[in-house]
């Protein structure tokens, strides 16, 4: 077999298991994974990228996610080391798109900053809050985002991008899958860092009462309907506990779909599947998936 650019490349593992790195435990292989540290690798790597393009994931803490049982066919990119870092927390706090928004939160509060306490409740990184517009407890990423570092693996430019410019919504932006945000700067505002520790309290005490924590899950399932909420929905239906195989709707909250330890993909998807169709046969209400289904499945 012909060899690709990218199996010359440094840090890039060929048929690496992406399981470990997702919330759900599940899935396939990477054809390639990619461990970045800095913007000079991640250059280099879109070169040899661009010489024979393949798919493109970009992986932060593997929530809102589910690979399919025969892995992902092309290049997975993890971003660590330099995208790691907060660099300014000032009021305008700039952080790579590595940092976990918890820590974020947690960091610009002792920093004495606030205004980002609500990423606490939020188990994924700063590129994932760009890319979906990540958002709770009524607020969202555009609420406090100044803007984003987006690289072009197609075109080899960083631009930067205000909320406007990358089309936020709800749980959407208009970023391409060549695209990968490198960094992002958030509006914050001077306070007490007691203030902002007893909002996080509270968010992750909510969250314990109303999530499923410490079980196999990737969040949200559905987006919220206008004006409505998911769970509302499927709860009110008589469905928490549905199960297709190893796989079953919370008992604690109906948006969260939870996982037995050797649960299938396919088990994911046949539930979401099933899920959506009960609730727009029943109510005539199409949900849209939060969760994304990537690679490929077995059924």
């Amino acid at each position: 077999m012909r060899s690709h650019p990218l199996d010359h490349q440094p840090g890039v593992v060929r048929n690496a298991d992406l399981a470990p790195l997702t919330t759900y435990k599940m899935g396939g292989p990477a054809r390639w994974l990619a461990l970045v540290d800095s913007p000079d690798d991640l250059v280099r790597l879109s070169e040899a990228w661009r010489k024979a393009p393949v798919p493109l994931l970009f992986l932060g803490k593997g929530s809102n996610l589910v690979v399919g049982e025969k892995g992902f066919p092309g290049l997975v990119v993890r971003l660590s080391g330099q995208f790691r870092e907060i660099r300014n927390r000032g009021p305008a706090v700039r952080a790579g798109a590595a940092v976990p928004l918890p820590i974020l939160a947690r960091e610009t509060v002792k920093a004495g900053r606030l205004g980002l306490e609500f990423m606490v409740g939020i188990p994924g990184t700063v590129g994932g809050a760009v890319r979906q517009n990540a958002g709770c407890h009524g607020t969202e990423t555009r609420d406090v985002l100044v803007e984003a570092e987006v690289y072009s693996w197609s075109s080899g430019e960083t631009t930067t991008r205000t909320p406007d410019r990358l089309g936020l919504g709800y749980r959407y932006s208009n970023l391409g899958d060549d695209e990968t945000v490198l960094s992002a700067a958030f509006r914050t505002r001077p306070g007490d860092p007691a203030e902002g520790e007893a909002t996080m309290r509270e968010i992750s005490r909510w969250r314990r009462i109303h999530q499923p924590g410490g079980t196999l899950n990737a969040g949200s399932v559905f987006k919220n309907p206008p004006g409505d909420a998911a769970g509302r929905i499927i709860d009110e239906l008589g469905l928490k506990g549905l199960r297709i195989g190893g796989v079953r709707v919370s008992e604690k909250h109906a948006n969260f779909f939870v996982a037995d330890p050797g649960a299938s993909p396919s088990e994911v998807k046949a539930l979401v599947d099933e899920v959506r169709r009960r609730v727009a046969e029943q109510t005539g209400v199409v949900l849209e998936p939060e969760i994304r289904f990537v690679g490929e499945f077995e059924r």
